[in-house]
């Protein structure tokens, strides 16, 4: 459908300003007789090859409005019978109609019991499900950011603020898959409810909580009244993490690098003077302040380092030996990029095809909450990386354990020789270890809290 509607009534008669000779050339008064046997074209055709008239084009667009406008009917009454009268209601009340209909032909008293019963339990339905339900409803979250093991308290608040009584219903708030439900007495005008519901996190997910829902109905589950009260939520629980220490310092000398804040005598951002002292290279004597001060005056700089970091995790499962040894990966993964943002590093992050630059850790751990297994990533971790981000001054790959060595050796061998590489591969049990080869660096992670002490050597 078009974003505006046309008012076909004001095209009738008119003529497109490139017609406007052909118009000219044939008076539209001239009627043309047919020749014999062929039928003449329709009158108030454009060119007379049969293009529908502007009164046939009015025509179909009533037409089309008014197929428009019975389907929007039939939708609400589909909704209005399907919306209160479950399809168990419909059943109950059609059987039970049908039965006492039948009664009347058969006399078979059978038939007059079940439609006796069956209609008391429809109008005992309709009774139960009266009732005023204009609650004003509210879902707050006390964090809308916590880690794997944390509480989490969600305050449902449910006020009535109309005039008359409420009526007693039931309120659903779907947490993930799960619902939690809890009933809703009957309030006064201006009083409220407040339902406190608590649950800890289990593992890393982006779970969504909301919307909230009042039913009213009969406990047969024959009508139902529904009213949708507040929107949905999302809980981001992030993985576990652990702090590290300074990483290493990057790619020194570097006319893309950053300062670092470290003092030295050969570099190439200018810092200040300093006096001479025994040992200085007479090379950074800057002379002309040593002539002016009749003292041998040494140039110093602040040490610039380029420090771009790329995080890159395998998501295949065929690489890990347990779903505790994924997250593990996916833990390690966080923690190395959580320290590079609270290090102001350039960051790019790559987990399956997810591929992102962020710039603070918040949003970096949300990304993370949001990595699943997928079976169809590309084995070859390097390949999809490079293709991202082709000049990082770091890399770090994080992979399980099922992944052999020689596998490591040809997916490394495709990264910059310039870069500096750090291979960590989760393997859950595992003594740390660290090994060094000619192009990366191997380390094996066999718990979270290996991670300090192995970025600690490594440093």
């Amino acid at each position: 459908m078009f974003p505006f509607r046309r008012n076909a009534s004001a095209r009738i008669g008119a003529v497109a300003p490139n017609d406007a000779v052909a118009a000219m050339a044939v008076p539209a008064a001239v009627a043309m007789p047919a020749p014999a046997g062929r039928s003449a074209p329709a009158t108030g055709s454009a060119d007379g090859a049969g293009a529908p008239s502007a009164v046939e084009l009015e025509r179909r667009s009533r037409r089309r409005r008014m197929r428009r406008t019975a389907d929007g009917i039939l939708r609400r009454v589909r909704r209005l019978l399907t919306g209160y009268v479950s399809p168990l209601g419909w059943a109950v009340a059609v059987s039970g109609a049908a039965a006492l209909i039948a009664f009347l032909p058969l006399g078979w008293h059978e038939l007059l019991a079940y439609g006796v019963a069956a209609m008391t339990m429809t109008l005992a339905a309709i009774v139960m499900s009266l009732g005023n339900t204009a609650f004003k409803a509210s879902v707050g979250l006390e964090r809308r950011r916590v880690t794997v093991g944390d509480t989490v308290a969600v305050r449902v608040d449910i006020a009535n603020p109309g005039r008359m009584p409420t009526a007693t219903a039931r309120g659903d708030l779907p947490i993930g898959d799960m619902h939690e439900r809890f009933s809703i007495p009957m309030l006064a005008s201006g009083q409220s409810k407040e339902t406190d519901i608590e649950f800890r996190t289990l593992s890393r997910a982006v779970l969504s909580i909301g919307p909230l829902r009042v039913r009213k109905g009969d406990p047969f589950g024959l009508i139902r009244h529904e009213k949708r009260l507040a929107d949905r939520h999302d809980l981001f629980i992030h993985p576990a993490t652990v702090p590290l220490a300074t990483l290493n310092a990057g790619l020194a000398r570097d006319l893309e690098g950053q300062p670092s804040g470290d003092i030295v005598d050969d570099d190439l951002d200018f810092y200040g003077l300093r006096e001479y002292e025994p040992g200085d290279d007479v090379r950074n004597v800057h002379w002309l302040s040593t002539a002016k001060t009749g003292t041998l005056m040494i140039r110093q700089y602040e040490a610039t380092r380029r420090t771009d970091t790329a995080l890159a995790l395998s998501v295949n499962p065929e690489e890990y030996a347990s779903s505790e040894e994924f997250e593990l990966a996916v833990s390690v993964h966080a923690s190395i990029g959580v320290r590079c943002l609270t290090q102001d590093r350039p960051l790019s992050t790559h987990a399956g095809s997810m591929h992102a630059t962020p710039r603070h850790a918040a949003d970096f751990l949300d990304s993370c909450s949001m990595i699943a297994p997928d079976r169809d990533d590309n084995p070859n971790l390097v390949q999809g990386t490079l293709a991202h981000d082709h000049d990082a001054s770091f890399y770090f790959l994080t992979v399980g354990s099922l992944r052999g060595l020689d596998s490591i050796k040809r997916m490394v061998m495709a990264l910059p020789r310039s870069a500096s590489t750090l291979v960590l591969q989760t393997d859950r049990g595992a003594p740390r270890a660290v090994r060094r080869f000619h192009d990366f660096t191997l380390a094996t992670v066999g718990e979270l809290d290996d991670l300090p002490l192995i970025m600690g050597v490594l440093a």
